[in-house]
Protein backbone atom coordinates (compact mmCIF):
# COMPACT_ATOMS: atom_id res chain seq x y z
CA UNK A 1 0.00 0.00 0.00
CA UNK A 2 0.98 3.50 -0.96
CA UNK A 3 2.17 5.64 1.49
CA UNK A 4 1.46 8.80 -0.45
CA UNK A 5 -1.96 10.26 -0.79
CA UNK A 6 -4.05 8.58 -3.49
CA UNK A 7 -4.82 10.64 -6.44
CA UNK A 8 -8.43 12.52 -6.43
CA UNK A 9 -9.57 11.18 -9.20
CA UNK A 10 -8.56 7.31 -8.51
CA UNK A 11 -11.91 6.77 -6.76
CA UNK A 12 -13.71 7.47 -10.05
CA UNK A 13 -11.36 5.76 -12.19
CA UNK A 14 -13.23 3.41 -14.51
CA UNK A 15 -9.90 1.54 -15.76
CA UNK A 16 -7.10 -0.21 -13.90
CA UNK A 17 -4.19 2.99 -14.45
CA UNK A 18 -1.95 0.04 -15.35
CA UNK A 19 -3.83 -2.28 -17.24
CA UNK A 20 -1.06 -4.85 -18.24
CA UNK A 21 -0.68 -5.70 -14.52
CA UNK A 22 -4.21 -5.90 -13.66
CA UNK A 23 -5.21 -8.40 -16.88
CA UNK A 24 -2.25 -10.48 -15.31
CA UNK A 25 -3.90 -10.44 -12.02
CA UNK A 26 -7.17 -11.21 -13.35
CA UNK A 27 -5.83 -14.12 -15.85
CA UNK A 28 -3.26 -15.34 -13.37
CA UNK A 29 -6.50 -15.99 -10.48
CA UNK A 30 -8.32 -17.72 -13.71
CA UNK A 31 -5.34 -20.16 -14.60
CA UNK A 32 -5.10 -20.95 -10.99
CA UNK A 33 -8.70 -21.96 -11.45
CA UNK A 34 -8.20 -24.10 -13.68
CA UNK A 35 -5.12 -25.46 -12.51
CA UNK A 36 -7.18 -26.86 -9.09
CA UNK A 37 -9.79 -28.52 -11.85
CA UNK A 38 -7.02 -29.88 -13.68
CA UNK A 39 -5.18 -31.58 -10.53
CA UNK A 40 -9.02 -32.72 -9.14
CA UNK A 41 -9.63 -34.12 -12.98
CA UNK A 42 -5.91 -36.22 -13.22
CA UNK A 43 -5.45 -37.66 -9.22
CA UNK A 44 -9.09 -37.66 -9.13
CA UNK A 45 -8.89 -35.69 -6.11
CA UNK A 46 -12.69 -35.00 -5.16
CA UNK A 47 -12.04 -31.55 -4.39
CA UNK A 48 -15.69 -30.88 -4.56
CA UNK A 49 -16.14 -32.02 -0.91
CA UNK A 50 -14.01 -29.52 0.36
CA UNK A 51 -16.76 -26.71 -0.49
CA UNK A 52 -19.12 -24.85 1.77
CA UNK A 53 -21.03 -27.37 4.23
CA UNK A 54 -23.95 -25.46 5.49
CA UNK A 55 -23.97 -25.24 9.47
CA UNK A 56 -21.59 -28.06 9.15
CA UNK A 57 -17.81 -27.15 11.64
CA UNK A 58 -16.35 -29.43 9.17
CA UNK A 59 -17.43 -27.78 6.41
CA UNK A 60 -16.35 -23.82 7.59
CA UNK A 61 -13.52 -24.12 6.05
CA UNK A 62 -14.97 -24.38 3.01
CA UNK A 63 -15.73 -21.19 2.61
CA UNK A 64 -11.93 -20.64 2.06
CA UNK A 65 -11.78 -22.73 -0.73
CA UNK A 66 -14.99 -22.96 -2.39
CA UNK A 67 -14.26 -19.79 -4.83
CA UNK A 68 -11.46 -22.37 -6.42
CA UNK A 69 -13.37 -25.26 -6.85
CA UNK A 70 -15.64 -26.27 -9.44
CA UNK A 71 -17.71 -29.08 -9.95
CA UNK A 72 -17.01 -29.35 -13.68
CA UNK A 73 -15.11 -28.18 -16.58
CA UNK A 74 -18.31 -26.85 -18.19
CA UNK A 75 -18.71 -24.86 -14.51
CA UNK A 76 -15.51 -22.67 -14.68
CA UNK A 77 -16.26 -22.66 -18.47
CA UNK A 78 -18.89 -20.56 -17.30
CA UNK A 79 -17.54 -18.57 -15.37
CA UNK A 80 -14.40 -17.69 -16.89
CA UNK A 81 -15.19 -14.82 -19.23
CA UNK A 82 -17.05 -13.22 -15.89
CA UNK A 83 -14.42 -13.59 -14.08
CA UNK A 84 -11.70 -12.38 -16.15
CA UNK A 85 -13.42 -9.14 -16.98
CA UNK A 86 -14.72 -8.36 -13.77
CA UNK A 87 -11.98 -9.01 -11.94
CA UNK A 88 -9.98 -6.59 -13.99
CA UNK A 89 -12.21 -3.75 -13.96
CA UNK A 90 -12.28 -4.19 -10.29
CA UNK A 91 -8.82 -3.44 -10.11
CA UNK A 92 -9.04 0.14 -11.24
CA UNK A 93 -8.89 1.45 -7.60
CA UNK A 94 -5.69 -0.85 -7.68
CA UNK A 95 -4.48 -4.01 -6.70
CA UNK A 96 -4.87 -3.07 -2.90
CA UNK A 97 -8.45 -2.31 -2.96
CA UNK A 98 -9.23 -5.17 -5.05
CA UNK A 99 -8.02 -7.46 -2.90
CA UNK A 100 -10.19 -6.03 0.33
CA UNK A 101 -13.18 -5.96 -2.33
CA UNK A 102 -12.60 -10.15 -3.25
CA UNK A 103 -11.73 -10.72 0.46
CA UNK A 104 -15.01 -9.31 1.53
CA UNK A 105 -17.06 -10.65 -1.24
CA UNK A 106 -14.94 -13.97 -0.89
CA UNK A 107 -15.53 -14.46 3.61
CA UNK A 108 -19.23 -12.47 3.54
CA UNK A 109 -20.63 -14.38 0.27
CA UNK A 110 -19.45 -17.55 1.81
CA UNK A 111 -20.57 -17.10 5.10
CA UNK A 112 -24.12 -16.42 3.76
CA UNK A 113 -23.95 -19.87 1.90
CA UNK A 114 -23.38 -21.41 5.22
CA UNK A 115 -25.92 -19.83 7.41
CA UNK A 116 -28.91 -20.26 4.71
CA UNK A 117 -27.67 -23.07 2.15
CA UNK A 118 -29.73 -26.39 2.00
CA UNK A 119 -27.71 -28.81 4.21
CA UNK A 120 -26.36 -31.80 3.18
CA UNK A 121 -24.84 -29.77 -0.06
CA UNK A 122 -21.60 -28.53 -1.13
CA UNK A 123 -21.53 -25.54 -2.73
CA UNK A 124 -18.55 -24.70 -4.99
CA UNK A 125 -17.57 -22.37 -7.89
CA UNK A 126 -16.49 -18.90 -8.56
CA UNK A 127 -19.47 -17.43 -9.35
CA UNK A 128 -19.93 -16.13 -6.11
CA UNK A 129 -16.84 -13.70 -6.52
CA UNK A 130 -18.39 -12.93 -10.35
CA UNK A 131 -21.54 -11.59 -8.62
CA UNK A 132 -19.74 -9.63 -6.38
CA UNK A 133 -17.53 -8.15 -8.50
CA UNK A 134 -20.42 -7.68 -10.98
CA UNK A 135 -22.82 -5.85 -8.19
CA UNK A 136 -19.68 -3.42 -6.92
CA UNK A 137 -18.91 -2.66 -10.90
CA UNK A 138 -22.99 -1.57 -10.85
CA UNK A 139 -23.28 0.39 -7.18
CA UNK A 140 -19.73 2.26 -7.06
CA UNK A 141 -21.09 4.86 -9.33
CA UNK A 142 -24.10 5.86 -6.74
CA UNK A 143 -21.41 5.86 -3.67
CA UNK A 144 -18.90 7.45 -5.22
CA UNK A 145 -21.34 10.09 -7.12
CA UNK A 146 -19.00 9.40 -11.02
CA UNK A 147 -20.89 9.50 -13.59
CA UNK A 148 -18.28 7.56 -15.36
CA UNK A 149 -18.53 4.61 -13.50
CA UNK A 150 -22.59 4.64 -13.90
CA UNK A 151 -21.95 4.65 -17.71
CA UNK A 152 -20.06 1.87 -17.28
CA UNK A 153 -22.71 -0.23 -14.94
CA UNK A 154 -24.96 0.52 -17.67
CA UNK A 155 -22.51 -1.33 -20.23
CA UNK A 156 -22.51 -4.26 -18.15
CA UNK A 157 -26.23 -4.33 -16.78
CA UNK A 158 -26.89 -4.24 -20.40
CA UNK A 159 -24.27 -7.17 -21.28
CA UNK A 160 -24.48 -9.11 -17.98
CA UNK A 161 -28.05 -7.83 -16.20
CA UNK A 162 -29.94 -11.34 -17.10
CA UNK A 163 -26.88 -12.84 -14.78
CA UNK A 164 -28.94 -11.01 -12.23
CA UNK A 165 -31.81 -13.50 -12.01
CA UNK A 166 -29.50 -15.98 -10.52
CA UNK A 167 -29.79 -14.26 -6.82
CA UNK A 168 -33.58 -15.80 -7.09
CA UNK A 169 -34.38 -19.44 -6.73
CA UNK A 170 -34.79 -21.83 -9.87
CA UNK A 171 -32.25 -24.31 -10.73
CA UNK A 172 -31.66 -26.90 -7.75
CA UNK A 173 -27.91 -27.47 -9.34
CA UNK A 174 -27.18 -23.93 -8.76
CA UNK A 175 -26.46 -21.89 -5.65
CA UNK A 176 -28.80 -18.58 -5.41
CA UNK A 177 -27.69 -18.19 -2.51
CA UNK A 178 -23.68 -18.10 -3.33
CA UNK A 179 -25.17 -15.54 -5.88
CA UNK A 180 -27.24 -13.82 -3.68
CA UNK A 181 -24.52 -13.26 -0.59
CA UNK A 182 -21.77 -12.41 -3.02
CA UNK A 183 -23.92 -9.78 -4.65
CA UNK A 184 -24.79 -8.11 -1.61
CA UNK A 185 -21.23 -8.67 -0.29
CA UNK A 186 -19.97 -6.50 -3.44
CA UNK A 187 -22.34 -3.85 -2.45
CA UNK A 188 -21.63 -3.36 1.26
CA UNK A 189 -17.66 -3.67 -0.24
CA UNK A 190 -18.52 -0.58 -3.09
CA UNK A 191 -19.98 1.32 0.59
CA UNK A 192 -16.83 0.39 2.46
CA UNK A 193 -14.35 1.66 -0.44
CA UNK A 194 -16.48 4.93 -1.01
CA UNK A 195 -15.85 6.03 2.83
CA UNK A 196 -12.92 5.53 2.77
CA UNK A 197 -12.12 7.16 -0.25
CA UNK A 198 -14.05 10.11 1.29
CA UNK A 199 -12.12 10.00 4.45
CA UNK A 200 -9.25 9.95 2.57
CA UNK A 201 -9.77 12.98 0.52
CA UNK A 202 -10.67 14.99 3.48
CA UNK A 203 -7.47 14.43 5.15
CA UNK A 204 -5.41 16.84 5.41
CA UNK A 205 -2.77 17.12 2.48
CA UNK A 206 0.72 15.68 2.84
CA UNK A 207 -0.27 13.77 6.28
CA UNK A 208 0.86 10.74 6.66
CA UNK A 209 -1.36 7.77 5.08
CA UNK A 210 -4.73 7.08 6.11
CA UNK A 211 -5.11 3.72 7.76
CA UNK A 212 -8.52 3.64 5.26
CA UNK A 213 -6.42 4.13 1.98
CA UNK A 214 -7.51 1.20 0.21
CA UNK A 215 -6.20 2.20 -2.83
CA UNK A 216 -2.25 1.63 -4.00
Amino acid sequence: MSGQPAHPASAKRILPADPKSAGAVAVAFTVLLYLVELVDTVLPAELDTGGIAPRSLDGLDGILWAPVLHGSWGHLLSNTIPVLVFAFLTMAGGLGQWIVVTATIWILGGAGVWLVAESGTFTVGASGLAFGWLAFLLVRGIFNRSGSQLLLAGMLLFIWGGMLWGVLPSNPNISWQGHLFGALAGILAAWIVSRAGRRRKASPPGGAAHPDNLGM
